[in-house]
C-alpha cells in the first residue's frame, strides 16, 4: 500500500496493466452490476440540473425510471447511485451497434453539457471507498474486463497511467505527480502488494 495525503492506494494501481477494449466487452460495465454508479453530492446536483439535456441520449426505459425515482437512489449499502432499469442496466446507459455507452458522456462529447460522467465511472476499474479518515483506492478486478488485461491482445499500461485523466480529475495534478513519482521509484517487487 501507498499513502498520499488522505488516500491509501493499492500497489495494484501501479503495477496492473489495463487497456479498455470496448469492442470486446461491448461496455457491459454499464449493465452488469449489483448497483448503479456511485455518485458524489456534487454529481447528484449536476445530474438534476443537466437531466433535461441528457434525456435525448437515453432510452425510453431509462427516461421512465428517472422520471419515476429521480436521478439517484440509495442502494443496499446506503450509497447514492444511479438508478437501474429492471435492477440491472444503468438508467443512463444506451446502446449503438451492440455497444453500450453512457448517455451522460454522449451529451458531454456532443457539447451539450460540460460534465463528462460520474467520476466512479471515469475511474473504473479503480474503485474508491470512503472511510472515516481516508479513502481506499483499489483495483476492482471483474471478469467482464478480462479482455482489458490480456497481454497478448493489448499493449497494456499501468492502471495509474491508463486512468491518468480520471485520477487528476478526482485528486488533482499534485496528487497524481506524487503517485507517478512513487510508481517510478518504488520497488514493487521488494515491497509486494499487501
Amino acid at each position: 500500500m501507498l499513502q498520499i495525503d488522505n488516500t491509501i492506494i493499492s500497489l495494484d494501481i501501479l503495477e496492473k496493466k489495463f487497456v479498455c477494449n470496448i469492442q470486446e466487452c461491448c461496455g457491459v460495465c454499464c449493465l452488469n452490476g449489483d448497483s448503479g454508479a456511485p455518485l458524489d453530492e456534487f454529481e447528484i446536483k449536476i445530474l438534476e440540473i443537466y437531466y433535461p439535456r441528457i434525456k435525448p441520449f437515453m432510452t425510453s426505459e431509462g427516461i421512465e425510471v428517472i422520471d419515476k425515482v429521480g436521478t439517484f437512489i440509495i442502494d443496499v449499502e446506503f450509497e447514492k447511485v444511479t438508478p437501474l432499469i429492471n435492477g440491472k442496466d444503468c438508467a443512463f446507459s444506451n446502446v449503438a451497434d451492440g455497444i453500450y455507452y453512457c448517455a451522460i458522456e454522449k451529451a458531454f462529447n456532443e457539447g451539450v453539457i460540460d460534465f463528462q460522467k460520474p467520476i466512479s465511472c471515469h475511474l473504473y476499474p479503480i474503485r474508491v471507498k470512503k472511510h472515516k479518515d481516508f479513502e481506499a483506492v483499489n483495483y476492482d478486478k471483474w471478469d467482464i474486463c478480462n479482455s482489458a488485461t490480456q497481454p497478448l491482445s493489448h499493449q497494456g499500461k499501468p492502471l495509474y497511467i491508463f486512468l491518468k485523466e480520471a485520477l487528476i480529475r478526482k485528486y488533482g495534478q499534485d496528487w497524481y505527480d506524487q503517485l507517478d513519482y512513487a510508481a517510478k521509484n518504488l520497488d514493487i517487487k521488494k515491497y509486494g502488494n499487501v
